[in-house]
């Protein structure tokens, strides 16, 4: 497919005003077919250099004037390029009208948004996980409500995103949702996904996130000490389901694994390790990067305590866990029977390997990262931050030895 294609500007010497300004028109020219419109500026003949097909003369209105005339033509070669690339037919009105919207179906907000998320629907379990999905999905439908509430109707142009909309659904997420800073931070970046779509394809001319910024703040994250862990060891309940459920916790914080990914887990997923003992390699659901994690005793013993249980042999599971609502609510109730004042998760699991099993026990943070699955050591340091006793005690080596070292120096003979 081949095209003769040219932009040209001149003035209109006939409409000239009672000031002897004239109209300035952009003329674009494919395969000698023409299509003009005016750029609704003025200049004097006499200012105007046809040769070069700008005005003449260095002054600010000037440079300004010649400025935008650049601008009208980088934007009418970058749509002229984007339609030659998609082997679209050309035509100089065609062209003309693209890049003054004219019979141009306008992109909508909500519509560029549910398509992205059927996309990442389908890009499940190979580049996305079913948690950023549901992300998506409620990101989406707090943008909807707040465009009903704020704005009155169904959805709205993309191009009319801008920063007031985007600090109105901040606000809106604060107050009408009720929703955390971090939370409220983590929406609004999945949005900014969406309008960063349409910069990409050109469906608006700028980026309405540009001067918008925020930071997450560092919240400190709860985990269980030693004590309470062998609290919940020794602890015999009152039903084999939470004694069930207590087992899946404590596997947890024995081995930093996510709620998932112990639910997913297989006999196959148990491997001999480079110790010659027996270690567990997944793949991470969230991330899909690699954890290889050494088995302590007690996530052993927790294992072997299965091995018959009805699920694990007629399902190949490695242990028997019920779904994430079920758990969660079950872990209140061991909570309070054991006398634990903090909110049980899976999360929090995970924490507590990663700070009382690990860190607090001098695994180095890069051994930790690399068993939690994270993909950068910047996550796993946030747990890090937290360890005031590991501090103490590292602290206490140094006085010692600092302490020695000036006794060696004052018993020194002269």
């Amino acid at each position: 497919m081949h095209f003769t294609f040219s932009i040209l500007f001149y003035p209109k010497g006939s409409n000239a005003d009672k000031d002897g300004m004239v109209p300035i028109y952009a003329r674009i020219t494919i395969n000698g077919k023409r299509s003009e419109f005016s750029i609704k500026r003025k200049v004097l003949i006499s200012k105007w250099n046809s040769k070069a097909g700008k005005v003449k003369g260095t002054t600010t209105d000037v440079r300004e004037l010649n400025k935008y005339m650049n601008s009208i033509r980088y934007k009418i070669q970058k749509i002229y390029d984007r339609l030659y690339s998609e082997e679209t037919l050309i035509t100089a009105d065609g062209l003309k009208n693209r890049y003054l919207g004219k019979n141009i179906k306008q992109k909508m907000l909500l519509e560029i948004f549910q398509n992205h998320n059927t996309k990442v629907e389908k890009l499940v379990g190979k580049d996305f996980a079913p948690g950023t999905l549901e992300r998506y999905k409620t990101a989406k439908k707090h943008v909807e409500d707040f465009i009903k509430l704020e704005y009155k109707v169904e959805d709205i142009p993309i191009k009319d995103i801008n920063h007031k909309f985007i600090s109105g659904f901040e606000y809106y997420l604060k107050t009408e949702r009720n929703c955390g800073h971090n939370t409220t931070i983590k929406y609004i970046t999945n949005f900014k996904k969406i309008v960063r779509i349409a910069f990409a394809n050109d469906w608006i001319n700028k980026d309405p996130f540009f001067n918008w910024k925020a930071k997450l703040k560092v919240v400190e994250r709860e985990f269980l000490s030693e004590e309470e862990i062998q609290k919940m060891i020794e602890k015999k309940l009152h039903t084999n389901r939470l004694d069930q459920v207590k087992d899946i916790f404590l596997f947890c914080c024995f081995t930093g694994l996510a709620y998932v990914d112990v639910k997913k887990l297989r006999s196959n997923d148990l491997v001999m390790g480079i110790d010659g003992d027996t270690w567990i390699k997944i793949n991470r659901t969230k991330t899909n990067s690699r954890s290889n994690i050494p088995i302590l005793p007690t996530a052993k013993m927790i294992i072997k305590k299965y091995k018959d249980h009805p699920e694990v042999i007629q399902g190949e599971k490695l242990l028997p866990v019920l779904s994430n609502q079920k758990m969660n609510a079950y872990l209140k109730e061991i909570a309070d029977l054991c006398g634990i004042d903090k909110n049980l998760t899976f999360h929090l699991a995970r924490h507590t390997f990663a700070t009382t099993i690990t860190l607090s026990n001098g695994v180095p943070i890069e051994s930790v990262s690399k068993m939690l699955g994270h993909t950068s050591l910047r996550t796993t340091q946030h747990y890090a931050k937290i360890l005031d006793q590991k501090i103490s005690e590292d602290m206490q080596v140094l006085r010692s030895k600092m302490s020695l070292f000036s006794n060696q120096k004052q018993e020194k003979p002269t």
